[in-house]
C-alpha cells in the first residue's frame, strides 16, 4: 500500500495555488467536531493541506499534530500559519492509543478502496478508547479519477458506513450534503463522525 503518485504529484505541483484558493476560513464541520472534545486534548490531523483547519484547532487550544503526505503542502501550512506540520503518509501511521481525536477533512477520499479498511483500522488504534474521528468523502459508485487526475474511492454511503463499523468504529453522525470539487464537479458528500468504543 502506498500513496497514489499522480495524486501526490498534483498537490505537490499545485500547493501554492491550491492553498490560496481555499482562503483562511476553516472547514464547515470543524467547530462542531471540536465541540465534542475536551479542551486541550490531543488531535492528529491527517491531510492538513494549507493549514487553515490546523490554525483553527490551535486557536481553540487543542494540542495538535498536523500531518500531510505532500511536502509542499506541509511547507505552505508552516509558512502561512506556523502550525508545526510534518510530512506523514496515511500508511505511516503507527500510533497506539495516542490521540483523543483524528481529524481527516477531504483527504481519506484519495485512498484506494482496498486500502481504506487498513488505514481506518490504524486510525482506530491511534485513538484512546472513546476517541473521536471525522472524515468526509465524495460519494459515487466506484473508484476512479476526477478531472484533475486525482484518485478517489467514490464510495456509496452504505458501503462507507459498513467499512467503518467493520474496523470497530461506532457511528455517531452521518451528514450527506452537496459539494463542489476542486475539479468543478458537483457531487454529494458524506461527512462521518465516529468514535472508538470505550
Amino acid at each position: 500500500m502506498s500513496a497514489d503518485p499522480a495524486t501526490i504529484a498534483y498537490y505537490q505541483a499545485n500547493a501554492p495555488r491550491y492553498t490560496l484558493n481555499f482562503g483562511q476560513a476553516p472547514s464547515r464541520h470543524l467547530d462542531g467536531f471540536l465541540d465534542r472534545l475536551t479542551p486541550g486534548c490531543r488531535i492528529l490531523e491527517l491531510g492538513c493541506g494549507g493549514g487553515r483547519d490546523a490554525a483553527r484547532m490551535i486557536e481553540r487550544g487543542f494540542a495538535l499534530d498536523p500531518t500531510d503526505g505532500t511536502p509542499a503542502m506541509v511547507h505552505k501550512a508552516n509558512e502561512r500559519f506556523g502550525v508545526g506540520a510534518r510530512v506523514m503518509r496515511f500508511d505511516e501511521l503507527e500510533a497506539d492509543q495516542t490521540y483523543d481525536a483524528v481529524w481527516a477533512n477531504a483527504c481519506l477520499l484519495h485512498l484506494a478502496r482496498d486500502d481504506l479498511p487498513g488505514i481506518l483500522a490504524a486510525i482506530c488504534r491511534a485513538l484512546v478508547p472513546g476517541g473521536w474521528h471525522f472524515a468526509n468523502y465524495k460519494l459515487g459508485d466506484g473508484e476512479g479519477r476526477d478531472l484533475l487526475g486525482r484518485l478517489h474511492n467514490f464510495p456509496a454511503a452504505p458501503w462507507l458506513k459498513a467499512t467503518y463499523r467493520a474496523v470497530g468504529f461506532e457511528i455517531a453522525a452521518v451528514e450527506i450534503y452537496p459539494g463542489l470539487g476542486a475539479d468543478g464537479t458537483q457531487r454529494d458528500w458524506a461527512a462521518l463522525t465516529v468514535q472508538r468504543p470505550l
